[in-house]
């Protein structure tokens, strides 16, 4: 399942901290059978549209307790526009929270303080579903 090319990911939060919170869990590659990650950082909302407007995100990694604007908004407003939306995954302030990563569209959610290996299997998962429904490409 492995391609040539590395997964892009969208990491957007205001707080740098949980960014690299994100990176350091997921690493390179968050599962031996994908190809490494390569990271799009973004700390405002503007960013986020623009990044996903240009396309060629494998998947977006959201903070729902952003400032001022929360990832779980921006994940119902990006599927909402975004035709053929990547897979979203929300960070959420806690676990009873998953009630609103449902209202957001998102197709995975982890809960704040960000567990690596919870992390790493939900994204690992997105992806494969990602890499599943995208057309083959020649390198």
């Amino acid at each position: 399942m492995s391609s040539e090319r590395p997964l892009k990911v969208l990491l957007y939060s205001d707080d740098r901290t949980t960014r690299e919170s994100v990176r350091l869990a997921l690493g390179k590659r968050p599962a031996a059978d994908l190809p490494e990650l390569e990271y799009v950082e973004c700390a405002t909302e503007p960013a986020v549209i623009k990044a996903m407007d240009k396309g060629g995100i494998d998947l977006a990694i959201l903070d729902g307790e952003a400032v001022p604007a929360g990832g779980l908004g921006i994940a119902r407003q990006l599927k909402d526009e975004i035709y053929q939306c990547p897979p979203i995954l929300v960070l959420t302030g806690r676990p009873q929270d998953a009630w609103l990563a449902t209202w957001s569209r998102a197709e995975g959610a982890v809960s704040h303080p960000i567990d690596p290996i919870r992390m790493a299997q939900v994204t690992a998962d997105l992806l494969r579903q990602r890499l599943s429904k995208l057309p083959a490409t020649t390198a």
